[in-house]
């Protein structure tokens, strides 16, 4: 199933600037949609739907003096979608994995999510480690320090949102972007020959298919 574009509104893209490609993954229901809706568009549904397949959204932000041109995927957290999902992790640079404060079962399998999400990306992707719905502190499963502690052993960003009174939702996506940029920075240097980079993503205007190259150039 194709990808549903959903970008900010009265937006227009300048080809001037980058677009990193950043996926959102882990289980149905644990407010991936929410996260990316109120980072993009600020704003919250409590009748969220269930994504099918791939959607995404874009905004952009200002990392220093660079525009960033960010495009978000939400990927369907449900098995049955799980093929046309993965496939979009191999043009992304960055990915937040997210699970539910009060519901340990989603946070049980973001080791088999973090595998799947290796299989299928590059190596030097920036992942982070999202506990979603701090905002429901009496019902919460999973303390704190166990998640940050899976996420300083496996070399993971961590952070806890609400997507619902937006904390820390800013904060996420824009430390996944600046990590991705100091990579880029990084690299770089280290190639002289060149100073662009490819980056994951569409082209301006163009949606691109599963398990399709994205790529787009970034001077710094």
């Amino acid at each position: 199933m194709p990808a549903t574009a959903r970008t900010e509104p009265g937006g227009k893209q300048d080809p001037h600037l980058s677009t990193p490609s950043v996926v959102l993954i882990g289980e149905s229901g644990v407010g991936k949609t929410n996260l990316l809706s109120r980072f993009t568009r600020n704003e919250f549904s409590h009748d969220s739907r269930t994504t099918i397949g791939v959607e995404f959204s874009t905004r952009t932000v200002l990392l220093g003096t660079a525009a960033v041109k960010a495009q978000i995927w939400d990927t369907a957290g449900l098995e049955r979608y799980r093929a046309i999902t993965s496939a979009y992790y191999r043009g992304a640079v960055g990915a937040l994995l997210v699970f539910d404060l009060t519901k340990h079962q989603t946070y049980a399998v973001v080791e088999r999510w973090l595998k799947e999400l290796y299989d299928h990306a590059e190596a030097t992707i920036v992942v982070m480690l999202v506990g979603n719905k701090s905002d429901l502190s009496q019902a919460r499963e999973v303390p704190t320090e166990e998640a940050r502690m899976f996420a300083e052993n496996n070399g993971l960003l961590f952070l806890e949102t609400s997507a619902l009174d937006s904390t820390n939702v800013e904060l996420a996506f824009e430390t996944v972007l600046k990590e991705i940029f100091a990579k880029v920075s990084k690299q770089n240097q280290n190639s002289p020959r060149s100073n662009a980079i490819a980056l994951g993503s569409a082209q301006a205007g163009q949606e691109p298919g599963p398990g399709q190259k994205r790529a787009c150039c970034i001077n710094l």
